[in-house]
């Protein structure tokens, strides 16, 4: 497989090729998850849309590829270890193998700390934290039995730093994912599969979920004066996804212009 070759092609610059790899990305049915399957995609992948809502998984799917040869959408709801499995099955019973797991599907609420329910705080802990661990449990052995594979994991730097706008049941997830994607690096070592994260701090597509008074706090604090574009953080997932990337084990990569700095 060809991974060296820069290419300009519709959307912008890839750096890495994955001709004739199969990846699947999760939440992909809008904004980052949407822009990291549309990479891979450009860059020669077959992608598995894979979102919650499978209406939006097919559309993204139908604009990447109408014929469907390159592009599956498939509803997938990342609580559920039966529905990791059954896409696996799906995945590998089209295109015969896994080649890349992007674990981006994610979800926030903003509740004062004294009113979120027990509820709320396991469905939140659920989809950011519990559906990484049953991703790679799913996808770990599917990928050593191949002999390589590459998982990335969607952190936030609110579980880094505690979150500068994010409520305390998203912080642990996100923390909890992180700690998760070490985990399964130390378990995959030395099989030819590599697990890691990347660690956003304020996407573009965060806007429209904010308010004013909070765009306006969160660019002040941000030491390059910006949100990412989520063009950035696909890109991160690339390289960790490409065959250049595989040096990298339990790392998190930091996406958050400044804001954290280690």
């Amino acid at each position: 497989m060809n991974m060296n070759t820069t290419q300009t092609l519709p959307g912008g610059e890839v750096n890495f090729r994955f001709d004739g790899q199969i990846v699947l990305v999760t939440g992909a049915g809008r904004g980052v998850g949407r822009e990291i399957a549309a990479l891979f995609h450009r860059a020669g992948a077959r992608v598995a849309v894979t979102d919650v809502d499978a209406e939006a998984a097919a559309g993204v799917a139908r604009e990447l590829d109408a014929s469907g040869e390159t592009a599956l959408g498939i509803a997938l709801d990342v609580r559920r270890k039966a529905d990791f499995e059954s896409v696996r099955d799906r995945v590998v019973q089209a295109w015969q193998r896994v080649d890349v797991v992007v674990n981006n599907a994610g979800y926030g609420k903003r509740t004062p700390v004294q009113e979120i329910s027990e509820a709320e705080f396991d469905d939140i802990v659920a989809i950011n934290m519990r559906s990484v661990f049953l991703s790679c449990q799913v996808f770990s052995e599917l990928l050593k039995e191949q002999g390589y594979g590459r998982i990335i994991n969607v952190t936030s730097l609110a579980g880094q730093n505690g979150g500068t706008v994010a409520s305390p049941h998203y912080a642990a997830a996100k923390a909890g994912a992180i700690m998760l994607s070490k985990y399964f690096a130390q378990l995959m070592a030395g099989t030819g599969v590599t697990v890691n994260a990347v660690s956003p701090g304020p996407i573009d597509t965060a806007r429209g979920r904010l308010t004013e008074a909070q765009i306006e706090r969160m660019e002040s604090l941000v030491p390059i004066g910006r949100f990412a574009q989520a063009s950035e953080i696909a890109s991160a997932v690339a390289l960790l996804a490409s065959g250049q990337g595989g040096f990298f084990v339990g790392a998190t990569l930091d996406l958050n212009g400044g804001l954290l700095m280690r």
